[in-house]
């Protein structure tokens, strides 16, 4: 290969020579190019031209893998200055320059000095220069160069994914694609056939095929059967040269497996089964497997099993286990031998998951004929029901007969059978059983209120074999008695207000009884009869178990009486009846007007007046502070009295002072003022009521005569001489003064004298109509009439 350039930089000639052994044949060749010089011509100035360059190159080639004794020629470097004299030294630098290139620098051969190769590095860069040997100067500039490593065919084609794992559908189309290999030549593909691959099939024929110039494998045989054959090896070869002779080549394994499809019916080995099943086999229980085989797997061999006919359809059922795939025959109902010693079932098993595309090949579903032998055995008693109720009244005596279970032997041996009950739970100690009978009979005394219902265990055994046992439920239900009596419902708090009017309900109350409702669900409620009329409260029924207490009078007094108490009688209609009797305690509270509770406490009374607890302390405090002090002013004041001497020349009348004060109005213990008010009044000799007389007068009589007639002056000699013939006088002179204030007034006396024992219809509740201000005179006024009503 020859480069030529049209101009060039430096007048240096530089010869190309390489061998091409590809084709075998090498030689040399060199490029002379001739160098413009600098004349001197006599009389002329010197004149300098620009030289040029005097070689024309771009690349050497050298040979991969070579394996010869001596270093390999590579090419040769030569300069037009270069006279063959030896001053022109050849300098080379670059990639591998010293190492795996050197040059002889006196002739220009450069050699290779190892074995390259092309896989690992393709070419190397270089720079060659001429200098002078004398003075080390270069001759021309440092010029680059090429030197490319020429490809033999030494890799051989590798398939780098290998081995590999394909799987493909079973009965698949001939020619179906399966994998696509691609094997790999690290030569060059650029230079002759050492890169070109073609592929082949070395084992797996005549199943698979391979194309040999994209490396898909496919099928080659139609309707490949994984039942017949599931996995196949096949190896594919990678050969370059375009597979000629002496190429290289690779190969690689692809195992291939053939996934299953749903081509298989199930199909039962027999047509005809047979199964043992004890009569004593627990209903639920599983008595017995069948199973359909399928050559097919995973979901395509799953299948549902069904009983499509037979007479024991309704006895048995049959389920499918989804893991094994077998059908489980279970009991639906009990077995008896001796009704009934055989069953036929057919049983069918189908596949769940059809594929359409191979429907030609079913039905895909397969029928059986199963008999089941039904086998005897000794089987315990048998109660006549499932399980008993009986009942029995509260306080029977002991020994009572509730009622009977019974139990027979369901084998044709028809043993005897004995009863009884084990005492280790609570309820069964309440009971006892004839163990030849199956009598039960009562072993306590029952109260229902306690306990209503109590749940047994009879246990029945055959006589000649106690092992088999069979046991029954039995429920006792206490029947009630009439046997407590009905009684308040709770404890009630019942309050009355001061102000409260006649007929005025103030409590309804209710009664319980812990009988049920045939013995207690009615309530009657009186009165105690044996106690005399209540003034204050009545009770009426309600007719509905309630009672409903009421007042009898208007208005009540906490002052006068706090508290009542009310006894209530309650029957029930049980049979018999029964009845107890209750006290109500009746508080007397004080009430606003819309019937709220104020207080029910006596001391109200001060708190109403705006007194708390800490002013009364107080005001009794000062109250015997006060009293203190007179007591020690009196005290002093004694002390500091001189005793009376009475001289016995100084004979004089000592005059007493008495500072006794009367009662005023409200004292009528002491003196009836109403006699000298109307001289008329005196009805007869008033005696003084501290002091008992030793003498009492004749009474006397007056005369009934008008007031006119009246002398007052008789009257006054009267007074004084009843005065004087008194004997329970004091011994001093005493001073009685009669005044005389004429004739009643026709309006009546204003006084409040008087007041307290006259009868007055009027009616104060008015007075609660004016508001807070006469709230304690309105209270003051109910007190009043209270008591007199009572």
């Amino acid at each position: 290969m020859r480069i030529t350039s049209t101009s060039c930089i430096c007048p240096v000639l530089v010869c190309l020579c390489f061998v091409q052994r590809c084709y075998g044949a090498a030689h040399h060749g060199s490029i002379k190019v001739t160098r413009n010089q600098t004349k001197h011509i006599e009389g002329e100035t010197e004149v300098h031209h620009r030289p040029k360059r005097g070689w024309v190159w771009n690349q050497f080639f050298v040979l991969e893998e070579h394996m010869g004794p001596d270093p390999q020629y590579v090419g040769k470097l030569h300069s037009n200055s270069d006279k063959g004299d030896g001053s022109v030294k050849y300098i080379l630098t670059g990639e591998g320059a010293g190492t795996i290139f050197i040059i002889d620098d006196t002739t220009g051969d450069i050699h290779s000095t190892k074995s390259l190769d092309r896989e690992q590095k393709t070419h190397y860069v270089l720079h060659a220069q001429a200098i002078d040997r004398r003075t080390n100067k270069p001759l021309e500039p440092e010029s680059e160069f090429i030197i490319k490593v020429q490809d033999i065919n030494d890799n051989a084609p590798k398939f780098t994914d290998g081995p590999y794992i394909v799987t493909v559908p079973e009965m698949s189309e001939m020619g179906t694609s399966v994998l696509q290999v691609t094997a790999t030549d690290a030569d060059d593909p650029t230079y002759g056939n050492s890169a070109r691959v073609v592929y082949s099939i070395l084992q797996g024929q005549p199943y698979f095929s391979v194309d040999p110039k994209t490396g898909v494998i496919r099928t080659a045989l139609h309707n490949m059967d994984r039942e017949a054959r599931e996995h196949y090896s096949v190896v594919i070869q990678a050969k370059d040269m375009a597979g000629q002779v002496g190429g290289l080549s690779g190969s690689t394994t692809v195992n291939i497996t053939l996934t299953d499809v749903n081509d298989n019916p199930p199909r039962f080995p027999q047509k005809h089964y047979q199964l043992y099943v004890p009569e004593s086999a627990q209903v639920g229980s599983a008595v017995g497997k069948i199973k359909a085989n399928d050559a097919d797997t995973g979901s395509n061999a799953d299948m549902k099993y069904t009983i499509i006919n037979g007479d024991g359809a309704g006895v048995f059922s049959i389920s499918t286990d989804k893991e094994t795939r077998e059908g489980i025959i279970s009991l639906k109902k009990p077995l008896n031998y001796e009704k009934k010693k055989s069953y036929t079932l057919n049983i069918e098993g189908a596949n769940t998951h059809l594929d359409f595309r191979f429907s030609h090949l079913g039905p895909f579903k397969d029928v059986t004929m199963l008999k089941i032998i039904v086998g005897d055995v000794d089987e315990p008693p048998l109660f006549t029901m499932p399980s008993y109720v009986m009942e029995v009244y509260e306080n029977a005596k002991i020994g009572t007969a509730v009622g009977a279970v019974t139990a027979q032997d369901p084998d044709t041996a028809n043993s005897l059978v004995r009863y009884f009950i084990d005492h280790n739970t609570e309820d069964n100690k309440y009971f006892t059983i004839d163990a030849n009978t199956g009598t039960i009979k009562t072993a306590k005394i029952f109260d229902r209120e306690e306990k209503a219902w109590y749940n047994i265990t009879v246990t029945a055994s055959e006589i000649d074999n106690p092992a088999l046992v069979s046991h029954v439920p039995v429920g006792v239900r206490i029947l009630d008695v009439n046997d407590n009596p009905p009684e308040l419902a709770r404890e009630y708090d019942v309050i009355v207000c001061e102000n409260a009017k006649p007929g005025q309900v103030i409590q309804t109350i209710t009664a319980t009884d812990k009988d049920n409702s045939a013995n207690g669900a009615r309530f009657h409620f009186s009165l105690d009869e044996g106690l005399s009329l209540n003034p204050n409260f009545t009770l009426r029924d309600n007719e509905d178990n309630t009672a409903s207490i009421l007042t009898r009078r208007r208005r009540y007094s906490r002052t006068t009486q706090d508290i009542y108490y009310l006894p209530v009688l309650i029957s029930d209609g049980g049979v018999p009846p029964l009845s107890s009797s209750s006290t109500l305690t009746i508080r007397v509270c004080a009430c606003e007007r819309d019937g709220r509770v104020r207080t029910c406490h006596a001391e109200a009374f001060l708190s109403s007046a705006g007194l708390s607890t800490g002013a009364l302390i107080a005001i009794l405090l000062c109250i015997v502070i006060l009293l203190a002090i007179v007591v020690l002013f009196i005290t002093l004041r004694r002390s500091k009295k001189e005793p009376l001497i009475i001289s016995e020349e100084d004979v004089r009348e000592n005059v007493v002072t008495y500072d006794d004060e009367g009662g005023g109005e409200e004292d009528t213990e002491a003196f009836d003022i109403t006699a000298l008010r109307n001289p008329s009044a005196a009805e007869e000799l008033k005696y003084r009521r501290d002091i008992r007389p030793e003498v009492k007068p004749a009474p006397r009589h007056h005369p009934s005569s008008s007031l006119d007639s009246v002398d007052v002056q008789e009257f006054i000699k009267q007074r004084l001489a009843e005065a004087d013939l008194d004997p329970s006088v004091p011994p001093y002179d005493s001073l009685q003064t009669y005044a005389y204030e004429g004739h009643r007034s026709e309006a009546g006396s204003i006084s409040s004298l008087d007041s307290v024992t006259t009868h007055s219809d009027q009616d104060y509740n008015y007075l609660g109509d004016w508001g807070p201000e006469f709230k304690k005179l309105a209270e003051l006024y109910g007190e009043i009439e209270s008591e007199r009503t009572t």
